[in-house]
């Protein structure tokens, strides 16, 4: 009983993005946090009810009262976890002022750190899979990209309205950049010195959002 409300009160929780999980009791973010870890270490897959427990530091038997089942633990894991992610990307573009100060602001929050940012994808490849075959899994991740793809949309029609990015459809745009992030971590990931080039790869998915975005523009201050 416990774990279904707790599931059905979580499916808002990654459109308010709170960051910190204070809208859940302070023993469940405890065990989710726990169930994050747990995650990035031994994926998904193989996650098990003991392993967050003793993560936690907690008896198994207190799971079930406020998850019900392994599937609504993961599921809320993820909803928290992408609505840090949200919530991060959220603050970096409010911060500044420019169109091109919040695309480097706004990559610079998802670059969080080596160690951070390898968990995470780690993780979220996983979910990926998971979102491919189960619905319920499928809505969590059509939020995010959802909230994601719109804080992008802001900033290209900010910069739209600067004159500083390319003319176009800001949705379009915004699923580009996704993809150039999406696409750059996936690369490294699989880096061998993935701490060593961290920065780098930021660096590289700066310019590449940026000459995306300005590559019409630019063309035009050229002729």
């Amino acid at each position: 009983m416990g774990g279904n409300r707790t599931v059905a009160a979580s499916d808002t929780l990654i459109r308010t993005s709170d960051p910190d999980g204070e809208a859940l009791a302070p023993k469940q973010a405890r065990l989710i946090r726990s169930a994050y870890k747990v995650m990035g270490e031994k994926g998904m897959t193989h996650l098990s009810l003991q392993d967050v427990a003793d993560e936690a530091g907690v008896s198994k038997a207190i799971l079930p009262y406020y998850f019900a089942s392994k599937e609504n633990l993961t599921l809320l894991t993820m909803r928290w976890v992408l609505a840090r992610v949200a919530q991060r990307i959220r603050e970096a573009i409010e911060q500044v002022d420019t169109a091109n100060e919040k695309v480097s602001a706004m990559i610079d929050a998802i670059f969080v750190s080596p160690e951070s940012n390898r968990r995470f994808y780690l993780v979220f490849f996983d979910f990926l899979g998971y979102a491919a075959r189960n619905d319920r899994f499928a809505d969590v991740g059509a939020t995010f990209h959802e909230i994601c793809n719109g804080l992008y949309a802001e900033v290209i029609r900010l910069g739209q309205e600067e004159g500083v990015f390319r003319e176009g459809d800001a949705h379009e745009g915004a699923a580009v950049v996704r993809a150039l992030v999406d696409g750059l971590f996936t690369q490294w990931i699989q880096d061998k010195d993935w701490e060593k080039t961290h920065a780098e790869c930021r660096e590289v998915c700066k310019r590449s959002v940026l000459t995306y975005l300005t590559a019409s523009v630019s063309l035009a201050a050229a002729s």
